[in-house]
C-alpha cells in the first residue's frame, strides 16, 4: 500500500482522516494514517489547545488541518459583511420559519447561560489570523475546502514544509487549484459527506488524474473500507480522502442521537441540503432537511447567512435530542453515503486494520484473476 506521497509524508498508509474530533485525528496518525482536523468554527484560543493536544498524542507522527475556505459567500466582493450587515440580509419570513419549525416539535429555549459556539469565519483575510496560528504548530498538511487557497497560504506552506491540499468536485477546480500551487488535489465525488459536488467519484478521480498529473490525487466520496481503497489506488489516486466512516468509531464525539441514526441508516438515508451552511452539503435526512426542502418553504439563504441563522436553532436541537421527541426528530449531521456501511462502532484502530486487511485481501484476489 506503498504510494510516493505516503512515503513523503512518512505514512504506513495512504488514509487521510478528515475529522472535527482531535481523538480521531490522533487515533489515526497513532495508527499509521494522517488525521486532519476540521478547524472551521474554532476559537483561536481553542483551536491552538487542540492542537497541543493532538502534538503531544502523536509525537513525531504527522497530522494536518482543513479550512473552510470558499470563494463566493455573500459580501465576498466586499471581504464579507460584520454581524450587523449579515444580520440584516436575513428576512424576517425566514427567522419566524424557523421559529415555527422549533414550536411545531416543541424544541426547548436554551438557558440562559448557554453561550453558543463561535461562527467560522469565511473570506481569506478573516482567516489569515487562523491560518498563521495552525503554522505555527507540527503540522504535515493544511487543506482548503470549497475553493482554492490564496496565494500567501500556499507561500507559508513551501516556507514551513508543509503540503498544501485543495478539495476538488469538477476538473475545472482541480486544475484552478493546481495553477494556485497546491502540492495535492483531493477529488471528492458526489457520494461523499459535507460539501460535494455532482459528480461521482468512480468518475471523477480518474478524470482529475489525468488532468493534473504529476500532481498527486487523493480520492474521496463514499470510502470507507479496502476494497475501495484498492479501487482508489487503482483509478491512479496516490490514498484516500475519508471522513464519514470515523463518524461512528469510539473516539468520535458525534452526538450519541445522531451517532444512533448513523448506525441504523441505509446508503440512501442522505441527501444534499443547503440547511445547514448555505451550500449543497451531503447530510442525514430528518425533519430538519425535509422541512428546508419543502417548496412551499423558504429556500436556504446563501452562506454565511443561513448558518448564522439556524446557528442558536441547531444548539437547541442539539441540546435536548437526547430527552425531546422533537428533537431527536430534527437531528442530523453531515455524512456521506457510506453510511449505509456504517453499521457497528469501532475503534479507529480497528477501522485502519480493517483497511489494511480488506486491501491485502482483495489484492490477492486480484492477482488470482490475473495469474488465471
Amino acid at each position: 500500500m506503498h504510494t510516493k506521497l505516503a512515503e513523503d509524508l512518512g505514512l504506513e498508509f495512504p488514509i487521510f482522516a478528515f475529522t472535527h474530533c482531535r481523538d480521531v485525528a490522533a487515533a489515526v496518525s497513532k495508527a499509521g494514517g494522517l488525521g486532519v482536523l476540521g478547524v472551521a468554527g474554532h476559537s483561536p484560543k481553542n483551536l491552538a489547545m487542540e492542537l497541543e493536544w493532538i502534538e503531544n498524542e502523536v509525537g513525531d507522527k504527522p497530522f494536518g488541518v482543513d479550512l473552510l475556505l470558499p470563494t463566493k459567500f455573500v459580501g465576498s466582493d466586499r471581504g464579507g459583511f460584520d454581524a450587523d450587515e449579515l444580520d440584516a440580509r436575513i428576512s424576517q419570513e425566514h427567522r419566524k420559519f424557523l421559529d415555527d419549525l422549533l414550536e411545531q416539535h416543541e424544541v426547548p429555549p436554551l438557558p440562559p447561560d448557554i453561550t453558543l459556539p463561535p461562527e467560522f469565519a469565511v473570506g481569506y483575510e478573516k482567516q489569515r489570523d487562523v491560518i498563521e496560528l495552525v503554522f505555527q504548530h507540527e503540522i504535515s498538511l493544511i487543506a482548503s475546502a470549497l475553493g482554492p487557497p490564496p496565494s500567501w497560504m500556499i507561500e507559508m506552506g513551501r516556507q514551513h514544509g508543509v503540503k498544501v491540499a485543495a478539495l476538488a468536485g469538477t476538473v475545472e477546480h482541480a486544475r484552478r487549484h493546481v495553477e494556485a500551487g497546491v502540492d495535492i488535489v483531493v477529488a471528492q465525488g458526489y457520494e461523499a459527506g459535507g460539501h460535494t459536488g455532482t459528480v461521482s467519484t468512480m468518475v471523477l478521480v480518474p478524470e482529475v488524474v489525468d488532468a493534473v498529473g504529476p500532481i498527486p490525487v487523493l480520492a474521496a466520496g463514499g470510502i470507507g473500507n479496502g476494497r475501495q481503497l484498492t479501487a482508489s489506488l487503482a483509478l491512479g489516486a496516490q490514498g484516500v480522502w475519508t471522513g464519514s466512516v470515523w463518524l461512528t468509531t469510539e473516539e468520535a464525539e458525534t452526538h450519541p442521537v445522531v451517532k444512533e441514526k448513523f448506525l441504523k441508516a441505509t446508503s440512501s438515508d442522505t441527501v444534499r441540503s443547503r440547511s445547514l451552511t448555505g451550500k449543497p452539503a451531503r447530510q442525514l435526512r430528518s425533519a430538519w432537511t425535509d422541512a428546508w426542502d419543502d417548496p412551499t418553504n423558504p429556500d436556504p439563504l446563501p452562506m454565511p447567512l443561513q448558518p448564522r441563522l439556524v446557528r442558536e436553532a441547531q444548539a437547541r436541537i442539539s441540546r435536548t435530542a437526547h430527552n425531546n421527541e422533537g428533537s431527536e426528530q430534527l437531528a442530523n449531521y453531515f455524512v456521506g453515503q457510506i453510511v449505509g456501511s456504517m453499521n457497528h462502532v469501532k475503534s479507529v484502530r480497528h477501522v485502519m486494520e480493517d483497511f489494511a486487511v480488506e486491501y491485502a485481501d482483495t489484492m490477492e484476489q486480484l492477482d488470482e484473476l490475473a495469474d488465471g
